[in-house]
């Protein structure tokens, strides 16, 4: 077909930047990222930058080849999602998560919907939220020069101190394009040639600060404020991912107020959910309401109108804006979540207390012949004072739940139970009862939460890991490799589940440092 002559209706707007032109130029905006994450982390943060960018724009090739449309991966917008995709991930993400992240956003976002343009959310963010929901703990795994560590962000809702200068220049852990000062370069660089709306980025910044600083509980203290900035990809969505121009309003009052909502909701999810990697939830939810802001948030016209001639003019309500499959849909999602609510809690007490005797089945199981448990004072004041927070810097991301003396039936002191849960578990958390004798020795671990790979991580569940934690006096164990453990503290990892088996031996050791400082001879 001859498009030479291709004609359409007008208005017709020209403009010397071409949609190439412009990705390319965002492309050379997240370079600086780019590079210092691959400084600062190494190979492996390359390799997932390649994977990446390599998969979405072999994706939309081959998408374009198997379907006779034009060569769009020409474009660039490709690259631009898989460089953004890129560095959304831990830089010690395994190399599968960006193929299957790339392959998400560019056959599933992007060209189901038509291609560039018709996408209602961002590919790139919408396949990190995927990643987040399908392979959590792999994605929320960071590491800085081979030594994993929470992110300042998580350290900071725990009401620790954080390094502002090294989130700013990105040498903290965290995702790879985490430099703040790199993507303000480019981003700032983006807004002063007017490829992105300051109306957007800005509002985003200034809406998140004032949340955070009306209710973050410690006022417009810079620190605290630059911190939350600073952290969490905050920076990222103001000026690269919310700016979108497909998934963002038209008017400039419509993109203020869509730079609002996802300020504003970042600082609730900052504050009140407790999840530290939740802006790109943020950016996702104002995507979705783009177009009922376009709707309603429409541009005066510029032209002159002679008083007095109207043009006929049909007002729509918005029910009959939303289409009938759309609240039929609805519908089904309230009454479906208003009977799983009141399931919930016709169901509450009975699987709490179903949890209370699994617990208490498990104590038993790691302290023969106890019969009663209870928690010493000055142990309650240890756990009230941890409050749920990540213990010590040598376990992990593990916990302290719950720690009792145990007595038999005669009253006698019987041994100590500890429970513990690591969050570094492959597939979610693990939690356990870790058992001592009245002399420190380990009795043995029982799971109170193990739900990991069946036939991998599931197998640290079996007595053949287990009972070498038995028997042990130690005050910390190491793991090893499978088949290489020759002394008393050391256990043989589970072959192919050395994640969890990590995750096990760390909330171990946790439960017996946090036994050897609070309960050792009675405390």
């Amino acid at each position: 077909m001859n498009t030479a002559l291709n004609l359409s209706s007008g208005p017709h707007v020209r403009d010397k930047w071409t949609t190439a032109f412009i990705m390319k130029l965002v492309t050379l905006s997240l370079l600086p990222a780019t590079i210092v994450g691959v400084c600062v982390h190494g190979v492996h943060a390359l390799l997932v930058v390649l994977l990446s960018v390599g998969t979405s724009v072999a994706a939309e090739f081959a998408f374009d080849k198997l379907c006779h449309k034009p060569d769009t991966w020409k474009d660039f917008s490709a690259v631009v999602t898989g460089l953004m995709l890129a560095l959304c991930l831990s830089p010690s993400a395994p190399l599968h998560l960006p193929v299957i992240g790339a392959l998400f956003a560019i056959l599933v976002v992007k060209c189901c919907f038509g291609g560039l343009g018709k996408n209602f959310l961002n590919p790139a963010l919408a396949a990190r939220c995927f990643l987040l929901i399908s392979f959590g703990s792999s994605m929320t795994s960071y590491a800085v020069d081979g030594v994993s560590g929470a992110t300042p962000v998580a350290e900071l809702m725990q009401g620790k101190a954080v390094n502002i200068s090294s989130m700013f220049l990105g040498t903290a852990p965290g995702v790879i394009g985490s430099s703040v000062l790199a993507l303000m370069i480019g981003g700032l660089a983006l807004w002063a040639l007017e490829i992105i709306h300051g109306e957007i980025c800005f509002s985003v910044l200034i809406s998140f600060t004032l949340f955070i600083g009306i209710f973050g509980g410690q006022g417009f203290d810079p620190s605290f404020l630059l911190a939350h900035i600073c952290g969490g990809g905050v920076v990222m969505a103001a000026f690269f991912m919310a700016t979108d121009y497909t998934t963002s309003p038209v008017s400039k009052f419509g993109q203020m107020i869509y730079g609002v909502t996802i300020g504003v909701l970042g600082g609730i999810f900052r504050l009140f959910s407790g999840a530290a990697d939740s802006f790109s939830y943020c950016v996702i939810s104002a995507n979705l309401l783009t177009p009922l802001i376009d709707m309603y948030v429409v541009p005066g016209p510029k032209a002159f109108k002679r008083k007095g001639h109207y043009e006929r003019v049909t007002v729509r309500t918005l029910a009959q804006h939303i289409p009938k499959p759309v609240v039929v849909l609805t519908a089904i999602t309230l009454i479906a979540g208003i009977a799983l609510s009141g399931v919930y809690v016709m169901t509450k007490d009975t699987i709490e207390a179903a949890h209370s005797l699994a617990n208490a089945a498990a104590f038993k199981t790691v302290v023969p012949g106890a019969e009663t448990f209870e928690t010493p004072e000055s142990v309650q004041q240890a756990l009230d004072a941890l409050n749920g927070q990540v213990y010590g810097s040598d376990y992990g991301r593990s916990t302290i739940n719950e720690a009792y003396e145990a007595f038999d039936a005669d009253g006698n002191l019987a041994g100590y139970v500890v429970r513990a849960t690591s969050s570094d578990g492959f597939d979610g958390d693990v939690s356990m009862a870790v058992g001592l004798d009245p002399d420190g020795v380990v009795n043995g671990i029982s799971f109170t939460e193990l739900n990991e790979t069946p036939g991998m991580g599931m197998r640290c569940g079996e007595p053949e890991f287990m009972d070498q934690f038995a028997g042990k006096a130690v005050s910390k164990f190491i793991l090893g490799k499978a088949g290489t453990a020759t002394e008393d503290d050391q256990i043989d990892s589970v072959s192919g589940a050395s994640t969890t088996s990590g995750a096990v031996v760390n909330a171990v050791n946790a439960a017996l440092d946090f036994y050897a400082n609070n309960m050792k001879g009675g405390a």
